[in-house]
């Protein structure tokens, strides 16, 4: 396995904007070798992915984006080569997606609170088959001309602490790696960025984590020594991707050009391959 990896993108199963072989064909013209498909509470899109790969020519790794709470914080985990047919995954993603919904209404009823008449349909309409997030709230409210722009409708109204504001489901971070091994996957702390401190970042190893996305769109060079140090002297693994959404959130030009090598991918293999060995 040779060239770049993209391990973190999205597709219209959660937050995206391109189906999974519209991403899969961009990935192989942006110059990938292999793409993560890492949808939010979702593996709904990954079969069509593989499928798109054997025609492409392109690695699809199999993952998922997942939510946790520590010390109140909100906690993304990505979830690499999960078995995305295991029935126990299947079956929490279900509950997590009707806690989604749930969410989505509590949030519309608190900006009508705040008179701004958004409808759930309108949200639902954006978010179609897909894991229901913030993001479709977004764009529906700048559609029915209720915020300037998605970056408003986040900073003014539905944003960490802003008056339209609900908390997701809380899981541990325990939890959820938990339930990404027992489907025979490897877990990640995602974008940790500098909001999560040195110790957060310990009980989180402690509790069994696998690696840290060390490349990502929001650290900066020396974010990216940091964790790097971090995963060494942990012995952990390294992913990275573009956090790719399909230009919803600006990030068009970012696929193919923040990755890891696939030298990454192949590392996780090998763990995988030793993890069966010692089971």
């Amino acid at each position: 396995m040779h060239g770049k990896a993209d391990l973190h993108t999205h597709t219209i199963h959660s937050d995206g904007t391109l189906s999974s072989s519209e991403l899969v064909k961009k990935a192989k013209s942006a110059g990938l070798s292999v793409i993560g498909i890492t949808d939010h509470d979702s593996v709904n899109g990954v079969d069509e992915a593989i499928a798109a790969g054997k025609e492409y020519d392109i690695g699809v790794v199999p993952g998922i984006e997942m939510s946790t709470c520590l010390n109140e914080k909100e906690i993304h985990i990505l979830g690499y080569f999960v078995d995305h047919h295991n029935e126990q995954l299947l079956q929490s993603l279900v509950i997590l997606r009707n806690e989604r919904y749930k969410r989505a209404e509590r949030i519309v009823k608190k900006l009508n609170s705040l008179n701004i008449p958004l409808k759930i349909e309108a949200v639902l309409d954006h978010a179609g088959n897909g894991s229901i997030g913030r993001p479709h709230i977004a764009n529906a409210m700048v559609e029915k001309g209720h915020a300037d722009s998605y970056q408003q409708a986040f900073g003014k109204y539905i944003g960490n602490g802003r008056p339209a504001y609900e908390k997701k489901l809380q899981c541990s971070p325990l939890e959820i790696i938990k339930l990404i091994s027992e489907a025979g996957g490897l877990s990640f702390l995602a974008h940790p960025g500098n909001y999560i401190t040195e110790g957060e970042i310990t009980q989180i190893i402690e509790a069994g984590i696998d690696g840290i996305e060390v490349i990502h769109p929001s650290h900066d060079a020396n974010l990216l020594q940091y964790y790097r140090g971090i995963v060494n002297n942990y012995y952990l693994l390294e992913c990275g991707g573009s956090d790719y959404h399909g230009g919803l959130k600006g990030d068009d030009g970012l696929l193919g050009q923040i990755t890891v090598s696939s030298q990454a991918v192949e590392a996780m293999q090998r763990r995988l391959y030793r993890n069966k060995k010692t089971q």
